[in-house]
């Protein structure tokens, strides 16, 4: 019997001002996704939630959905907490990843590795208390 895998996961914006929470069965894809996106009106796009700060990972697809949407009818305190029980500096989980053969390294696809040029963030930073530059 083939298991398989499926992720709930948390991605941010710099200022860990804004959290979207989504589930996949291909962690990397999606991140990928999120990160590169060409709607406009897309959450994570719009909201530059490019860094996976937490992901939880399920061998049950409906187990992966319940867990989406308990976590999705969180306080964002409780949001935060969660994430900060396994890592308080809200690390860039995915900063190791290889996108090797996802696309041109010279002609990288709108937004990836270019966010810092379409940044426009709101608030503050969470480890510094001051806005970000």
């Amino acid at each position: 019997m083939r298991t398989h895998q499926y992720w709930v996961y948390f991605v941010a914006n710099k200022g860990n001002t804004v959290v979207y929470i989504g589930s996949t069965n291909d962690i990397v894809r999606r991140l990928f996704e999120h990160r590169t996106s060409v709607s406009a009106s897309a959450f994570a796009w719009r909201y530059q939630c490019w860094e996976l700060v937490h992901m939880e990972e399920f061998n049950d697809i409906g187990a992966a959905i319940r867990r989406e949407k308990q976590l999705k009818n969180w306080k964002r305190e409780w949001k935060n907490a969660l994430i900060e029980k396994v890592d308080p500096h809200w690390s860039e989980l995915s900063a190791d990843w290889d996108y090797t053969g996802w696309f041109d390294p010279k002609n990288p696809p709108v937004g990836y590795y270019q966010q810092h040029l379409k940044e426009m963030w709101g608030g503050h930073s969470r480890d510094s208390g001051s806005s970000p530059e």
